[in-house]
């Protein structure tokens, strides 16, 4: 069995992050990328809103550039799946894919959460081709356009206003009678006349050729179909952390979301810590989840300080 200082399970922003901090801590890393290497940002084209690439970047870079800089700073990068755990012990024991053992002392989960989707074969096929997840990401390449919205709980009902101050309009397709949203987002949905809400409303397919040109909808009362041209489809249904080998050991919510202790990112197992979207359900951004990354890279740091006296 392998027995290393810092295991890092994840590679998206907040795993790289945590792979420089600890690396320059002389914790020696080990990171496994996951079945996602680079995380949600490898299925984003620019990204206009990280610190640092002033003429933007194309998300796929960007995580190049974040491995890059994790391994020159002495962080070994393994493309391969954690596929279970036992957090039960003073060390943390993994199994790989490939059936190798690794024994821990400190463990980061930085495993991310992954979008939910309509299940079209459009929306796949023009995905960062006016398709999108993420409304705060995104929004400004459409601005004084018409865009669709999918989803009718609070994240879609935010994602809605923040994108009624970018654009010419947004529809908003709610498959129910009624949001499900807090009731004061609702009221400041239904009060701005930027939005238009379509109620009982479903996504039949998505239409273009190159980018997203247009929606057929249908009305799941009457079966009415009515198509609708816009330039977008963000879909806003919610997220999916990817937590599924943590559950029998690590505290979550009732999401499946990690609970970290406040103004940490430790969880209620010793000597693991989590950071980026497998923790954070509000933000939800690259730049926070670095920003979680170092400060989980800092606690193991100090517990490894700590327990070695």
């Amino acid at each position: 069995m392998e027995k290393i200082k810092c295991l890092i399970i994840g590679s998206g922003p907040a795993g790289y992050t945590a792979a420089i901090y600890t690396s320059r801590a002389g914790l020696n890393p080990v990171v496994y990328t996951g079945p996602e290497p680079g995380g949600q940002l490898m299925m984003t084209t620019d990204v206009e809103n990280f610190p640092g690439y002033p003429e933007g970047v194309m998300g796929p870079e960007m995580m190049e550039d974040f491995k890059k800089q994790a391994e020159k700073v002495g962080a070994e990068v393994r493309m391969e799946v954690i596929t279970s755990v036992d957090f039960n012990g003073k060390t943390h024991k993994v199994v790989t894919e490939m059936g190798h053992e690794i024994e821990a002392e400190s463990v980061i989960i930085a495993t991310g959460a992954s979008a939910k989707w309509l299940g079209l074969e459009s929306e796949k096929r023009l995905m960062n081709k006016g398709v999108s997840a993420c409304a705060v990401c995104d929004g400004f390449f459409f601005r004084d356009q018409y865009v669709a919205l999918v989803g009718g709980g609070d994240t879609a009902a935010e994602e809605a206003l923040y994108l009624s101050k970018i654009v010419k309009k947004v529809y908003m397709l709610v498959r129910r009678d009624e949001l499900r949203a807090s009731k004061i987002m609702q009221k400041r949905v239904i009060e701005n006349d930027k939005i238009e809400v379509l109620w009982n409303t479903e996504i039949k397919e998505i239409l273009g050729d190159q980018f997203v040109e247009s929606i057929d909808v249908r009305n799941n009362k009457t079966n009415e179909i009515k198509n609708i041209e816009v330039a977008a489809v963000f879909v806003a249904i919610g997220h999916k952390p990817n937590t599924d080998i943590f559950k029998d050991y690590i505290d979550l919510d009732d999401q499946g979301y990690i609970i970290t202790e406040k103004s940490t990112m430790k969880t209620n197992v010793e000597g693991v810590f989590a950071c980026g979207d497998v923790q954070d359900k509000v933000y939800r951004q690259a730049v926070s989840a670095a920003g979680t990354g170092c400060m989980a890279a800092l606690d193991a740091e100090r517990y490894l300080a700590e327990k070695e006296g």
